[in-house]
């Protein structure tokens, strides 16, 4: 194979009956999604998509989306897959820098988006999963297309997808993939979590992430089965693992701890689980126990970003994994720790530095960002990530936290995980994350914002002294806010920045903050 394009034609053939996807809608297998993709193919081409055009995906987990990523991948365009959570504004930046030709979304978006054909003179059309109002493709019509299915001869070097990052310093940037490194880390990410065709998949993860993604194309490697969840719901996580005799759960830290809390799990038959993944955010070592604990399967950790179309470290399922380690690097690819002062240093076993990454998976550019692009990828070929971590003798790598997530109080680094990681294994937190409040004396104070277990009286001095017993004074929050929930993205990763907003001065001064 040269791409991901290529991976449900080939399953068609080998395993054309099996079950590929079910959804909540309907079932499909590989021979039907390979259909419905080329109809998509088809139709695109036939309304003038030409290849290396992007096509942006703006919508939720879906058969639609699934179906919608291949065809555009047939057709020879570019893919787009576009977070669900970005506002109409974010999205027409999206759209407009990387001059997308055409938009799926749903029926509900649909209506509101085809007047942005208005403002992009590039977006030819818009398709709707659904109903199709005025102006407006119907997805029904496009697999209704009886052209010739396109025949696109792939080069592996050239741009697969453009996956927006989360634009947290101005504008996002669109990280271009190339043919070769997505479906490189389809197949090495399949092969290091020992996937086979009798694996069924349960997930949740948005398929617009690149983790999403690899979690649904690297299981059609293998020819198992991929349970698509529209957005997590721990209820239906829990009975859909049961009903489908699920071997896999994959997700991130924040569905982990909201499973081990949710009043469901004591009688969830999670028996048929031989493995679960999870990514996106450092876990607290207490939360892998105690889901190990209760579901009886290892619980895989790994890493990855956008920029490098999905993984770049995890764990052989047969290895040992070290506690807190996120991994070795994936077959073909390296890993080093930079000194923080000079990247063309390594940095000594064990010494914190900048996690880097080298190799087929990197992204090709910044689409129209060269100097972000030479600003991130070094002459020699080293990405640059912003995560802060070591690594030991034997090349296992342990994050320590985000660079730009770092508090400095008192002339000291705080990094949050080291907080969250305490708090998470007081038995009274259901959820922490923990970000700087300014201070006139310190510069910035550590705050801990909680969510508690139901029914918990856990107070803010009795966190804070939990707290004291295992971080050095320096590490040790100084405030504690209780909060009903905690700001996530689609992916239901933690916003450490969206906490403050949350604060409340006068209540979370005494430690307390109820």
């Amino acid at each position: 194979m040269k791409g991901p394009g290529e991976i449900l034609p080939e399953l068609a053939r080998r395993s054309g009956t099996r079950t590929a996807l079910v959804t909540l809608e309907r079932s499909l297998t590989y021979a039907e999604l390979d259909e419905l993709s080329d109809r998509v193919a088809a139709g695109l081409v036939e309304r003038g998509v030409r290849p290396g055009q992007p096509v942006s995906l703006f919508a939720q987990n879906s058969w639609e989306w699934v179906v919608s990523y291949h065809g555009a991948l047939k057709a020879g365009a570019v893919a787009n897959p576009v977070n669900v959570m970005l506002t109409p504004e974010e999205l027409t930046f999206v759209l407009a820098d990387c001059r997308s030709a055409a938009l799926f979304t749903s029926a509900e978006q649909a209506a509101r988006l085809v007047e942005l054909t208005g403002e992009l003179p590039e977006l030819q059309m818009v398709v709707a999963f659904g109903e199709a109002g005025r102006g407006v493709v119907s997805f029904d019509d496009l697999l209704a297309s009886t052209g010739p299915v396109p025949r696109v001869d792939v080069d592996p070097t050239a741009a697969c997808t453009i996956g927006y990052t989360s634009g947290t310093t101005g504008h996002p940037k669109g990280a271009v993939q190339s043919h070769r490194a997505v479906l490189w880390n389809c197949e090495m990410t399949a092969t290091m979590h020992a996937r086979t065709a009798e694996d069924v998949v349960v997930t949740a993860l948005p398929a617009p992430h690149v983790y999403g993604n690899v979690v649904i194309n690297g299981t059609f490697l293998a020819g198992g089965t991929v349970v698509l969840v529209p957005r997590f719901d721990g209820a239906q996580v829990l009975s859909l693992i049961a009903e489908h005799r699920a071997t896999l759960f994959e997700g991130v830290p924040a569905m982990y701890a909201m499973l081990l809390a949710h009043p469901d799990l004591a009688s969830a038959d999670l028996t048929s689980l031989n493995r679960c993944t999870v990514g996106g955010q450092t876990i607290p070592a207490s939360t892998v126990q105690r889901w190990e604990d209760r579901s009886g399967a290892p619980l895989i950790e790994l890493w990855g970003m956008t920029e490098i179309s999905g993984l770049g470290t995890t764990h052989s399922v047969h290895s040992a994994r070290p506690t807190g380690s996120i991994g070795v690097s994936l077959p073909g690819v390296q890993v080093r720790i930079a000194d923080l002062t000079d990247a063309s240093r390594t940095a000594p076993p064990g010494t914190p530095g900048e996690l880097m990454i080298r190799g087929p998976i990197v992204m090709i550019e910044y689409f129209g960002r060269p100097e972000a692009t030479a600003e991130a990828i070094e002459a020699d070929g080293w990405l640059h990530t912003g995560d802060i971590a070591t690594m030991d003798e034997a090349g296992y790598v342990y994050v320590v936290d985000r660079r730009k997530d770092m508090i400095v109080t008192g002339g000291y680094n705080v990094y949050p995980a080291e907080i969250e990681r305490v708090l998470a294994g007081h038995p009274g937190v259901a959820m922490v994350a923990a970000g700087p409040v300014a201070d006139d004396v310190r510069g910035e104070l550590a705050c801990a914002y909680v969510v508690r277990v139901a029914g918990s009286q856990t107070t803010g001095p009795e966190l804070i002294a939990y707290a004291r017993e295992h971080l050095a004074a320096y590490k040790t929050p100084r405030l504690v806010q209780f909060v009903e929930s905690l700001p996530a993205t689609s992916t239901g990763k933690i916003m450490r920045r969206e906490l403050i907003k949350s604060f409340r001065p006068v209540e979370a001064a005494d430690g307390d903050g109820r």
